[in-house]
C-alpha cells in the first residue's frame, strides 16, 4: 500500500513522544588566515565560530522557546527516504517541493537538522480533531548556496499547480495541486505554499513556507497524521508558534 505521505506516519509514532533537546556536532577549528595572530586571539577566534551543524544545533526551536509543546527528532524508520538521492519525481522542476515535504534538505547544505514539534500538550480538541504537526527542517549552505536553493523553490510553487507525484524506496507520494500561499515576511525572504492530496478519497490539504535567513534555510510543513489515518478530510495548518520562535532564532543567528 502506497503510504500517504511519510509525515503522517511519523507523526503517528509520536503521539507520546518527550521533548528531546538538540545537541551540537564537532568540527575543525578554523584555518588560520595569511595574516599572523597572537596564540590567544587566534585561539579565542577559532573558539567563537561554530561549525555549520552547532550552529543549527543552536539555532534550532527548543520546547522552551515554544510555550511548551513537544519538540523532537523524527523517527527515521518512518522517513519516507533517508536522502534525496532516494527520491524520483515525475517532474524533476517540483523535486524541491517532494523534499520540504518530507523533511529533506534543499539543495545541498554543509549541514542540516530536523525536528518534529507537536501542541501545546493541554489543547482541548486534539483528541476529537486530532494532533497537527508542524516539522521544523533547519539547513546551512555555503555562501550564495542558500539563495539558489530558496530560487529553486520559488520556481517549484510556480511550476507545480497541477501536482506532481514522488516516488522512493516503493513508497510513492501523489500531490494533486500545489499554489502560493500569502505568509509573513520573514528572514531574507520567504515563501509559502500550499498543497492537496487524497488518500483513501479522502482530501487533505498541507502548507509550507520556506524561509531564508542569510546562509540557513529554515524549512516548515504541517500534517494531521491522524486524521490521514482515520480517514477524516485536514487542513493542516502551521503553528504560528513555532514557526515565530524559529523565524526569531535565526534573526538572531543570522546577526550574531
Amino acid at each position: 500500500m502506497n503510504r500517504p505521505t511519510s509525515a503522517a506516519l511519523a507523526a503517528l509514532s509520536l503521539l507520546s513522544v518527550t521533548a528531546l533537546t538538540a545537541c551540537g556536532g564537532s568540527s575543525d577549528p578554523d584555518r588560520a588566515t595569511d595574516e599572523p595572530k597572537t596564540g590567544a586571539s587566534a585561539s579565542a577566534s577559532a573558539a567563537k565560530t561554530p561549525s555549520p551543524a552547532e550552529h543549527l544545533a543552536a539555532t534550532i526551536v527548543t520546547k522552551v522557546d515554544t510555550d511548551g509543546f513537544e519538540v523532537a527528532e523524527p523517527d527515521e524508520q518512518y522517513a519516507f527516504a533517508k536522502s534525496a538521492d532516494e527520491v524520483t519525481v515525475d517532474k524533476p522542476v517540483c523535486a524541491p517541493l517532494a523534499y520540504a515535504m518530507n523533511q529533506l534538505p534543499l539543495g545541498a547544505p554543509e549541514a542540516d537538522l530536523t525536528r518534529l514539534t507537536s501542541g501545546p500538550t493541554d489543547a482541548p480538541t486534539q483528541l476529537t480533531k486530532g494532533i497537527t504537526y508542524t516539522y521544523v527542517t533547519l539547513a546551512s549552505y555555503a555562501p550564495g548556496k542558500a539563495q539558489s536553493s530558496f530560487a529553486d523553490a520559488r520556481k517549484a510553487v510556480d511550476a507545480c499547480g497541477d501536482g506532481f507525484t514522488a516516488k522512493a524506496n516503493g513508497n510513492e507520494s501523489p500531490y494533486d495541486s500545489v499554489t502560493a500561499e500569502k505568509v509573513a515576511p520573514a528572514g531574507d525572504e520567504s515563501l509559502g505554499f500550499t498543497s492537496t492530496m487524497a488518500f483513501r478519497g479522502v482530501p487533505h490539504v498541507l502548507h509550507g513556507e520556506v524561509v531564508r535567513s542569510g546562509d540557513v534555510l529554515a524549512v516548515y510543513f504541517s500534517v494531521d497524521g491522524m486524521a490521514i489515518a482515520n480517514g477524516r478530510p485536514s487542513d493542516a495548518k502551521l503553528s504560528p508558534t513555532v514557526v515565530k520562535a524559529q523565524n526569531g532564532k535565526l534573526v538572531a543567528g543570522s546577526g550574531s
